[in-house]
């Protein structure tokens, strides 16, 4: 299997590719953190959703890659792949739960 950050490129070049926006991964292995790397992205909607986690099944399985778990509801999708810690939003739900902001504190906190 290729590198975690060659994983990750993969996985925001793939939703990049399929129009996600507003894509971002966070670095979190200095950082006491139950995954590696976190990567959002938010959805045009429930189908996008939907759309975009069979594209990551479909292109990262020939790689290797382990779909450990997924969870879903019509607002958002979470993947998880083991080190990488993959979130699907609508944009009220990625506003609603705001990860961004907790993600940017564990690190802060940690680097004090």
């Amino acid at each position: 299997m290729q590198d975690i950050s060659t994983r990750v490129e993969k996985i925001v070049s793939i939703l990049d590719e399929k129009k996600a926006e507003n894509i971002q991964a966070f670095d979190m292995r200095d950082d006491e953190y139950f995954v590696k790397f976190v990567v959002l992205a938010t959805t045009l909607g429930q189908r996008h959703s939907m759309s975009l986690n069979d594209e990551l099944k479909e292109k990262l399985k020939p790689d290797g890659e382990e779909f450990l778990n997924i969870e879903s509801s019509d607002d958002w999708v979470v993947i998880d792949l083991g080190d990488i810690l993959i979130h699907l939003f609508t944009p009220e739900y990625r506003a609603k739960y705001n990860i961004e902001e907790l993600l940017s504190k564990l690190k802060k906190d940690t680097q004090n």
